[in-house]
């Protein structure tokens, strides 16, 4: 790519290449697939919104088991080229399917029991767009807000009871999540806010959402590390659940 790449582990037995000073995969793609795998149903097939380099799709996936299969969309051309190689990289040629395009247009010729997505977590307006045009497109909402990441999933979820839409946005722009699923026609019935270090407050929240009215369970919070920078336990279940050994910082 005439850039430095970075070969990092995603799994116990999957890497995933990233741009060195580009954006890279994060806790909050971590625990978005891990949201899916404990509220979503056991499905052989999953699609992942504005999936970037592919990482909550391919975490997904993974979590899902060795027969499911991955749709995902992606516009923003550095992003995809990597996910192109993220998918050769791990040998998932015939399990993942991959499309160059804006989610807000594309539509696919099958349902989903379980969706997934990681909007961007910033109007234009919030600050300083940067530089780099993969930066600025998973951070900033230049193609789609989490209105429309809702409105894609609400077209392409299907119509069974136990399908979900799972995704992260930050804590203090929550009622403007909840905002959105509710004009797709959801209901969060749970979400739970993810605490980043204990003492400190929410940095994100995740959402699963159904189809139609329901009551609405909010979780206690998840505490990524405890007041010593130490994971907590249940993080390290989260790394156990996506094969890290539990020793692993």
């Amino acid at each position: 790519m005439g850039e430095p790449v970075t070969r990092d582990s995603l799994t116990g037995s999957w890497d995933i290449l990233q741009r060195k000073h580009g954006h890279r995969h994060s806790t909050d793609d971590v625990l978005t697939a891990y949201y899916a795998l404990c509220h979503g149903p056991a499905t052989d097939a999953s699609l992942d919104l504005g999936t970037g380099i592919g990482t909550v799709g391919l975490l997904t996936l993974w979590g899902l088991g060795e027969h499911a299969r991955l749709w995902c969309v992606e516009a923003q051309d550095v992003s995809f080229a990597l996910l192109r190689e993220n998918i050769a990289l791990n040998g998932l040629d015939a399990r993942v399917h991959p499309t160059h395009g804006d989610l807000r247009t594309t539509t696919f010729e099958r349902t989903f029991d379980l969706v997934t997505g990681s909007p961007p977590y910033f109007d234009t307006s919030a600050g300083v767009l940067p530089a780099d045009s993969q930066k600025a497109h998973a951070r900033f909402e230049l193609r789609g807000t989490v209105r429309d990441y809702a409105l894609a999933a609400q077209r392409a979820l299907s119509d069974r009871d136990e399908a979900r839409f799972v995704f992260c946005f930050p804590t203090p722009q929550k009622a403007r999540a909840l905002a959105a699923v509710r004009e797709a026609d959801f209901t969060a019935v749970a979400h739970r806010d993810v605490i980043p270090r204990e003492g400190l407050p929410a940095l994100f929240s995740l959402f699963a959402c159904k189809r139609g009215a329901h009551d609405a369970i909010e979780e206690a919070p998840l505490i990524v590390r405890d007041a010593s920078g130490a994971h907590t336990a249940e993080l390290r279940a989260v790394r156990r659940r996506f094969g890290f050994a539990a020793s692993e910082p």
